[in-house]
């Protein structure tokens, strides 16, 4: 897990914290999870510095998360700031606001991004 973190990156303890909470997850919690999100998200993330990380979380298919650009094609990606993704999961903001105040985009399946809350909040419950 720790090859998900990224020096310079806040985020890198949530993702580390999602890959941990699937990993603890047995092989019916993980079809569970992939049969009510039924997504690929990437996430590109940047931080104050303007450096930008990426992870995949595959709820499509295996049901884990990994760094770098999703393999298969992500069925939406979601580009925001290192902060944003922080106040997200503390809930300090919805994707909601924070895409109509464009500190979140989405690209792709933009429906399916909606879903990416609970994805967020189900693991940092257990951080």
């Amino acid at each position: 897990m720790s090859d998900l973190k990224v020096p310079g990156f806040q985020s890198s303890e949530l993702i580390a914290g999602i890959a941990k909470t699937f990993e603890g997850y047995s092989e019916d919690q993980k079809k569970a999870e992939i049969k009510k999100t039924n997504g690929i998200f990437e996430l590109q993330v940047t931080n104050d510095q303007k450096e930008t990380a990426i992870w995949t979380i595959d709820l499509k298919k295996v049901g884990e998360v990994y760094k770098g650009s999703a393999k298969p094609k992500a069925d939406v990606t979601i580009i925001l700031s290192d902060a944003t993704l922080g106040d997200l999961v503390a809930g300090k903001t919805t994707g909601q606001k924070a895409f109509m105040t464009g500190k979140l985009k989405a690209k792709g399946n933009v429906m399916l991004a909606t879903k990416l809350g609970g994805v967020l909040k189900g693991p940092s419950a257990k951080l």
